[in-house]
């Protein structure tokens, strides 16, 4: 769906909700509103942790706050503004970590966490492009102390960006891993080490480990330590090292 990605609205109203400002047009004064954005957009988080994003219709968050659905247009211009304003509020509410070690790569490891944390909380964020970040103050606050993880490192300015990134892609690239691997489980009922169990002899008859000696045998020995094709624990620590091994040649040179 269009509006499942960030900054599918309009831009002057997104900024203006974000912001608390106003666009200039008419019909959005009269008496005090009964909810405040803040309301608004904690009805709409609750609705998306519990039944995802596509089940979030302003007329389900309508009936979720009392409103009719045109009062709540009052307060929300639509569903993609209305998703911007969902981002920022949890940008700005995410723990921020401050690890005892002073190090760069300790500060790296804690936003990586963070936002894994804040992932695991709202996996439908995970799976929402946000190429077109909204500028809001959540986002500009999470944006601020994020770079800071990496100042003092040598990078300049263009490479702390990209850096940063690099290091924010990998954990939401991992994030969408786990929900997918979750949502597998429970479509299927079983878990992943059951559904190999049971799809053992089938998988027998099809593969044959002399064609592929190499997958035949590194797969076993994954399969074997995961009980699993994909673990997703193994997968993020296993990669934010090696993303952060990246960085640091960077860093070095």
């Amino acid at each position: 769906m269009a509006t499942n990605r960030s900054s599918a609205g309009d831009p002057a109203r997104t900024l203006a909700l974000l912001w608390g400002t106003s666009t200039g047009s008419s019909g959005r004064r009269g008496p005090r509103q009964a909810h405040s954005t803040a309301d608004i957009a904690a009805a709409a988080v609750r609705i998306a942790d519990a039944e995802g994003l596509d089940a979030l219709t302003m007329r389900r968050l309508a009936q979720e706050l009392g409103l009719s659905p045109m009062a709540l247009y009052t307060y929300v211009p639509g569903k993609a503004e209305l998703l911007d304003l969902m981002l920022d509020t949890l940008y700005a509410a995410m723990p921020r970590s401050t690890p005892a070690d002073p190090g760069w790569r300790a500060r790296a490891t804690a936003v990586a966490d963070d936002n894994r944390a804040l992932y695991a909380a709202h996996p439908w964020m995970a799976a929402v492009p946000t190429s077109r970040p909204p500028l809001g103050p959540g986002l500009m606050a999470k944006y601020e102390y994020e770079l800071r993880a990496l100042e003092g490192t040598g990078l300049d300015d263009l490479q702390l960006d990209a850096a940063l990134t690099h290091l924010l892609g990998f954990v939401q690239t991992c994030a969408r891993m786990a929900t997918d691997e979750r949502a597998a489980q429970q479509d299927s009922a079983m878990s992943d080490q059951d559904w190999w169990t049971a799809n053992a002899a089938l998988l027998a008859r099809v593969l044959d480990p002399a064609r592929y000696p190499t997958a035949t045998r590194v797969g076993t020995a994954a399969g074997e330590a995961h009980g699993a094709a994909y673990n997703p624990t193994h997968a993020y620590d296993f990669g934010l090292a090696r993303t952060l091994d990246g960085l640091a040649a960077l860093i070095d040179s």
